[in-house]
């Protein structure tokens, strides 16, 4: 469950970088993206339909990809290692990019990154579907958010996985805010790097924790 949140607040970095460094385009919540792609379509100021629609397009290349290659692995462990161990590594070369620029907003950098990054979601969100745990979907939170005031003691509910959602919700903010921070203070470098560090820190971890293995156990 750590292993989720720490990708979670990992997506609220990401889209801090990306909303604010690439030009009002998300390169993890494709749902923000279609609404972009919208006002771009409506002719409003600052969106462009390019940048949405190369976002999109490589998300779902990402996601296409990522179940063509589960067909052929069994574990769901290995699959989540290998996804986040693809995650990191691009991760990485889009810190590179932004390091190699004085900025991220424009040409072929903007491109770069945004198609990087949304093709590691688009793995990464392809092997969440695949393991489907409850609430935890790591890149949106309209549902978990549904579920925190749908099933509350004031709903008339009993708050079932209260923990697990607020946690969600916490992460993703955290994720945010302090993308948002290191890439005003920094620029995009940084926060990518930052981002690379967690996703592959965090399958270390993951990989060598023996719990890991319950993924694949009979019960799962």
């Amino acid at each position: 469950m750590w292993t989720l949140t720490a990708l979670t607040v990992v997506s609220g970095l990401v889209d801090a970088v990306s909303y604010l460094g690439l030009g009002h385009v998300f390169t993890a919540n494709m749902t923000g993206n279609v609404v972009l792609l919208g006002f771009a379509a409506a002719g409003a100021p600052g969106f462009s339909i390019p940048a949405s629609l190369a976002s999109l397009g490589s998300f779902l290349v990402g996601a296409a990809t990522a179940g063509r290659i589960t067909l052929h692995v069994d574990s769901r462990r290995r699959w989540l290692l290998t996804a986040m161990a693809i995650e990191g590594l691009l991760s990485g070369v889009a810190a590179v990019v932004a390091s190699s620029t004085s900025t991220i907003g424009s040409g072929w950098p903007r491109y770069g990154v945004i198609v990087v990054m949304a093709f590691a979601m688009g793995i990464r969100n392809s092997t969440i579907r695949r393991l489907a745990v409850p609430d935890v979907t790591t890149t949106v939170l309209t549902m978990t958010l549904t579920g925190l005031a749908a099933d509350s003691t004031l709903a008339g509910g009993t708050n079932p996985k209260v923990g697990r959602r607020t946690a969600a919700v916490v992460a993703m903010l955290i994720g945010a805010i302090v993308g948002a921070v290191l890439f005003l203070h920094q620029g995009a470098t940084i926060p990518l790097a930052v981002v690379a560090a967690i996703v592959l820190g965090a399958a270390v971890t993951f990989g060598m924790s023996g719990s890991s293995r319950l993924l694949d156990s009979p019960s799962e």
